[in-house]
């Protein structure tokens, strides 16, 4: 894989789980990194000083990416300090699990700003200020491709960003800009793991090739390829990064 040394990255909910994972992996191959986070400050400056500690370059930058007037100043903010941005990782997202008929107003609008207005927003900031030939990543997931109850509204989220990603894909194509979605599996995270009985991780580790959830580490090599310049030639898929779930 060619070397992401000079290249400025900002990965949006970079201050845990998966996001953190991949900031630093991308650090690690010499990218400048953006942590973007929304609440956590502190996990923001934990992810940014393992980086740092382990001789990278990274900064933390508030912004609820739902609000466009904070994208909007995530950018600016990135772009004075770094004097660009060339990749963009829309990690940013939130899993609300309920049954159709559960499932209230509210939970159905926060999913929907986060997971879908919240890629909207970054998108249309890349649009016009994503360096030429940068490269996007957005987040789908891989649950799109099976039926299992309660994960509507986040399957229809994520459906949401996977033709976002194929229709700017044909919008910045002209500026050398490729943007792709990936579709994780069952990750080990706090985000999935969190209120599930252990025999119903157990189940969904099962749906893997290997037996095993996935780990943060898993999806962080994929994204990374994709940031670099050998994956130039990919554009408007989406990729998945299941262990064969689906």
């Amino acid at each position: 894989m060619k070397s992401l040394n000079n290249k400025v990255i900002l990965v949006t909910g970079a201050s845990r789980g998966i996001g953190a994972a991949v900031a630093k992996n991308l650090a690690g191959r010499g990218a400048k990194i953006i942590v973007n986070y929304s609440g956590s400050l502190q996990a923001a400056e934990e992810t940014v000083n393992a980086i740092k500690n382990a001789g990278g370059n990274a900064i933390a930058v508030q912004a609820d990416v739902s609000k466009s007037n904070e994208v909007k100043t995530l950018f600016d903010k990135a772009i004075a300090h770094y004097g660009k941005i060339d990749v963009l990782v829309n990690n940013a997202g939130i899993m609300i699990t309920k049954l159709i008929k559960d499932t209230t107003d509210e939970d159905f609008t926060r999913q929907f700003d986060i997971n879908v207005r919240g890629t909207f927003n970054t998108l249309r900031e890349a649009a016009t200020r994503l360096a030429d030939n940068g490269s996007i990543i957005n987040f789908s997931t891989s649950v799109n491709r099976i039926m299992l109850p309660t994960y509507s509204t986040y399957v229809a989220t994520k459906a949401a960003v996977e033709q976002l990603t194929r229709v700017m894909a044909k919008e910045v194509g002209a500026r050398g800009i490729n943007i792709n979605s990936i579709s994780p599996g069952p990750t080990n995270t706090e985000l999935f793991t969190n209120g599930k009985p252990q025999e119903v991780i157990d189940r969904l580790a099962s749906l893997s090739a290997f037996n095993r959830l996935g780990e943060p580490e898993d999806i962080a090599q994929t994204v990374a390829f994709l940031a670099s310049d050998d994956a130039k030639w990919i554009t408007a898929q989406n990729i998945g990064v299941n262990g064969g779930m689906a």
